[in-house]
Protein backbone atom coordinates (compact mmCIF):
# COMPACT_ATOMS: atom_id res chain seq x y z
CA UNK A 1 0.00 0.00 0.00
CA UNK A 2 2.69 2.34 0.87
CA UNK A 3 4.08 1.60 -2.11
CA UNK A 4 1.52 2.39 -4.33
CA UNK A 5 1.03 5.61 -2.95
CA UNK A 6 4.79 6.50 -3.69
CA UNK A 7 4.34 5.54 -7.10
CA UNK A 8 1.48 7.80 -7.53
CA UNK A 9 3.09 11.03 -6.19
CA UNK A 10 5.37 11.18 -9.77
CA UNK A 11 4.08 14.55 -10.38
CA UNK A 12 6.16 16.78 -13.03
CA UNK A 13 5.55 20.33 -12.32
CA UNK A 14 7.46 23.71 -14.30
CA UNK A 15 10.70 24.47 -14.33
CA UNK A 16 11.85 27.93 -13.65
CA UNK A 17 13.04 28.11 -17.22
CA UNK A 18 9.62 28.19 -18.18
CA UNK A 19 7.77 30.37 -15.51
CA UNK A 20 10.59 32.52 -16.72
CA UNK A 21 9.63 32.72 -20.24
CA UNK A 22 5.57 33.00 -19.67
CA UNK A 23 6.72 35.96 -17.31
CA UNK A 24 8.37 37.74 -19.87
CA UNK A 25 6.02 36.93 -22.73
CA UNK A 26 3.44 38.41 -20.36
CA UNK A 27 5.57 41.50 -20.23
CA UNK A 28 5.96 41.94 -23.70
CA UNK A 29 2.02 41.37 -24.44
CA UNK A 30 1.26 44.06 -21.36
CA UNK A 31 3.86 46.57 -22.81
CA UNK A 32 2.20 46.16 -26.83
CA UNK A 33 -1.27 47.13 -24.64
CA UNK A 34 -0.13 49.95 -23.25
CA UNK A 35 0.87 51.73 -26.24
CA UNK A 36 -1.64 50.77 -28.24
CA UNK A 37 -4.18 52.32 -25.34
CA UNK A 38 -1.82 55.68 -25.60
CA UNK A 39 -2.87 56.13 -28.98
CA UNK A 40 -6.74 55.68 -28.54
CA UNK A 41 -6.44 58.73 -25.67
CA UNK A 42 -5.10 61.07 -28.16
CA UNK A 43 -7.87 60.56 -30.25
CA UNK A 44 -9.91 61.33 -27.34
CA UNK A 45 -8.56 64.73 -26.73
CA UNK A 46 -8.81 66.09 -30.92
CA UNK A 47 -12.34 64.67 -31.08
CA UNK A 48 -13.22 66.37 -27.31
CA UNK A 49 -11.63 69.77 -28.85
CA UNK A 50 -13.35 69.56 -32.13
CA UNK A 51 -17.00 69.15 -30.44
CA UNK A 52 -16.44 71.68 -28.19
CA UNK A 53 -15.28 74.32 -30.71
CA UNK A 54 -18.58 73.26 -32.32
CA UNK A 55 -20.22 73.80 -30.00
CA UNK A 56 -19.24 76.97 -28.91
CA UNK A 57 -19.69 78.27 -32.41
CA UNK A 58 -22.81 77.23 -32.90
CA UNK A 59 -24.05 78.75 -29.37
CA UNK A 60 -22.69 81.84 -30.45
CA UNK A 61 -24.74 81.87 -33.62
CA UNK A 62 -27.47 80.71 -31.56
CA UNK A 63 -27.12 84.04 -29.23
CA UNK A 64 -26.94 85.91 -31.80
CA UNK A 65 -30.28 84.94 -33.53
CA UNK A 66 -31.96 85.70 -30.40
CA UNK A 67 -30.53 88.58 -29.07
CA UNK A 68 -28.97 90.18 -32.39
CA UNK A 69 -25.31 90.35 -30.78
CA UNK A 70 -22.97 87.51 -30.22
CA UNK A 71 -21.73 86.83 -25.99
CA UNK A 72 -18.35 88.33 -24.59
CA UNK A 73 -16.86 84.79 -23.44
CA UNK A 74 -17.88 81.34 -23.37
CA UNK A 75 -19.22 81.73 -19.20
CA UNK A 76 -21.88 84.50 -20.77
CA UNK A 77 -23.24 81.27 -23.40
CA UNK A 78 -23.32 79.58 -20.36
CA UNK A 79 -25.26 81.75 -18.48
CA UNK A 80 -27.74 82.31 -21.18
CA UNK A 81 -27.95 78.45 -21.16
CA UNK A 82 -27.22 78.29 -24.48
CA UNK A 83 -24.22 76.13 -23.48
CA UNK A 84 -25.07 73.33 -20.70
CA UNK A 85 -21.74 73.97 -19.74
CA UNK A 86 -18.49 75.60 -20.19
CA UNK A 87 -15.38 73.54 -22.75
CA UNK A 88 -11.91 74.11 -20.60
CA UNK A 89 -11.10 77.13 -20.22
CA UNK A 90 -8.93 77.16 -16.67
CA UNK A 91 -6.42 76.19 -14.91
CA UNK A 92 -5.79 73.11 -14.38
CA UNK A 93 -8.34 71.58 -16.75
CA UNK A 94 -7.34 73.32 -20.00
CA UNK A 95 -3.36 73.10 -19.93
CA UNK A 96 -4.13 69.04 -18.55
CA UNK A 97 -6.27 68.76 -22.57
CA UNK A 98 -3.86 70.57 -24.02
CA UNK A 99 -6.66 73.24 -25.29
CA UNK A 100 -8.94 75.68 -24.22
CA UNK A 101 -11.82 77.87 -26.29
CA UNK A 102 -12.79 81.25 -26.07
CA UNK A 103 -15.22 83.50 -27.89
CA UNK A 104 -15.87 87.51 -27.94
CA UNK A 105 -18.44 90.23 -28.92
CA UNK A 106 -17.33 89.64 -32.74
CA UNK A 107 -19.01 86.20 -32.15
CA UNK A 108 -14.87 84.62 -33.57
CA UNK A 109 -14.25 81.42 -31.72
CA UNK A 110 -10.85 80.41 -30.83
CA UNK A 111 -8.90 77.58 -30.17
CA UNK A 112 -5.93 78.25 -27.90
CA UNK A 113 -3.30 75.22 -27.90
CA UNK A 114 -0.36 74.97 -25.38
CA UNK A 115 1.43 72.27 -27.50
CA UNK A 116 1.70 69.51 -24.27
CA UNK A 117 3.33 72.23 -21.79
CA UNK A 118 1.18 70.88 -18.86
CA UNK A 119 0.55 74.07 -16.26
CA UNK A 120 0.63 76.92 -17.96
CA UNK A 121 -2.50 78.43 -20.19
CA UNK A 122 0.58 80.67 -22.76
CA UNK A 123 -0.40 79.74 -25.86
CA UNK A 124 1.67 78.37 -28.34
CA UNK A 125 -0.31 78.29 -31.03
CA UNK A 126 -3.87 79.83 -31.69
CA UNK A 127 -6.45 79.17 -34.45
CA UNK A 128 -10.08 80.56 -35.77
CA UNK A 129 -10.94 76.85 -36.39
CA UNK A 130 -10.97 73.37 -35.08
CA UNK A 131 -7.34 72.63 -36.95
CA UNK A 132 -5.15 73.92 -33.85
CA UNK A 133 -6.27 71.20 -31.57
CA UNK A 134 -3.97 68.75 -29.79
CA UNK A 135 -3.47 65.57 -32.27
Amino acid sequence: MLQRLKGSRDERGFTLIELLIVIVILGILAAVVVFAVGGITSRGANAACKSDFKSVEVAQEASKAQSGSYKADVAALVTANFLRSAPPDTEPEAAANGYWITTDTSGVVTVHNNNGTVGTLTDDTTSTDASNCPT
